[in-house]
């Protein structure tokens, strides 16, 4: 009995060093960075990768943004206790040590997969995969977040990075589509960051991160993030007179007046509940224009 208890805690002190070190990786925005990889890849024309180079685009694009993540929480750790939101990260609780291996492993992960694009596919793809992790891991995290609410517009580049590491594995100069996409994902992460940023002001405050709602408020703040959901949608239409077809179309416009309801919400009565809706909104959104890109890209 003594030695089946001791197992299943061998058992789950193992599970929960997994999910720790899972966690600092930020995969689940790695996942979507290679959504987005990909749909930049469905919607420009051209010759179909191979098995092995479309493995490699999603597993670099992934790799690379976990890279990123990894950075953004061991150079944040000291001011993520601040936040209610992170305290609970590894780094903060020291269930992982704060050690210089982990910048090893950051670096290792980046290296690897810029190379390997670069040896399977092309320079220009990997050269966008260094580029959406280096804007998120330095240019937003180190250079920008503490200093001006316009890190977050800035650091959206890194999606927008992504999609053009999809579209130059065929096309090492991305069309009309692909730049669009691009585009869109770059206008999609303010209001989508801004509106988590109003839920959380107190936290931002106290950490001293001038986001825009503790910058300008989070009135002020509500009717921003409102008409950049209106530029965001806009945007994600301008496709339709650049080849894109119906599945296109149709996902970009109820995505959207679905994000534009909820942002809308959002600016006339700004509280912790609008701006949770207008958060959770913008990733139904991104879900569904992505998904309407890959599968119009597929049919077209």
């Amino acid at each position: 009995m003594a030695m089946s208890t001791v197992l299943v805690h061998a058992e789950d002190t193992f599970a929960s060093r997994v999910r720790d070190v899972l966690g600092v990786f930020k995969l689940r925005i790695g996942v979507m960075i290679m959504i987005t990889a990909l749909a930049g890849l469905a919607v420009t024309p051209g010759a179909s990768l191979s098995v092995t180079q479309w493995l490699v685009l999603a597993g670099s694009v992934f790799l690379s943004s976990a890279s990123a993540g990894a950075f953004n929480q061991y150079y944040e750790y000291d001011s993520d206790r601040l936040m209610a939101r992170t305290r609970t990260r590894a780094f903060v609780t020291g269930k992982l040590a704060h050690t210089p291996m982990w910048l090893w492993i950051i670096c290792a992960l980046l290296a690897g997969s810029v190379v390997a694009t670069w040896t399977v596919i092309n320079a220009m793809s990997a050269l966008f995969v260094f580029l959406g992790a280096f804007f998120y891991a330095v240019v937003y995290t180190v250079w920008l977040k503490r200093r001006t609410w316009l890190n977050i517009v800035v650091g959206g580049l890194a999606g927008s990075f992504a999609v053009l590491a999809g579209a130059a594995a065929i096309d090492p100069i991305p069309g009309p589509l692909p730049l669009l996409l691009a585009l869109t994902l770059f206008l999609w992460t303010p209001p989508h960051f801004w509106s988590l940023a109003i839920a959380n002001q107190s936290d931002y405050a106290a950490a001293a991160v001038p986001m825009l709602p503790v910058v300008v408020g989070p009135q002020r703040a509500a009717v921003v993030v409102f008409a950049s959901t209106i530029a965001l949608v806009t945007a994600s239409l301008l496709p339709a007179w650049f080849g894109a077809g119906p599945v296109y179309i149709a996902g970009a416009a109820v995505g959207g007046i679905y994000f534009l309801y909820k942002a809308w919400r959002l600016a006339r009565a700004p509280n912790r509940t609008t701006a949770l809706g207008s958060f959770f909104a913008s990733l139904v959104q991104l879900a569904v224009l992505l998904a309407a890109a890959s599968i119009d890209g597929v049919i077209r």
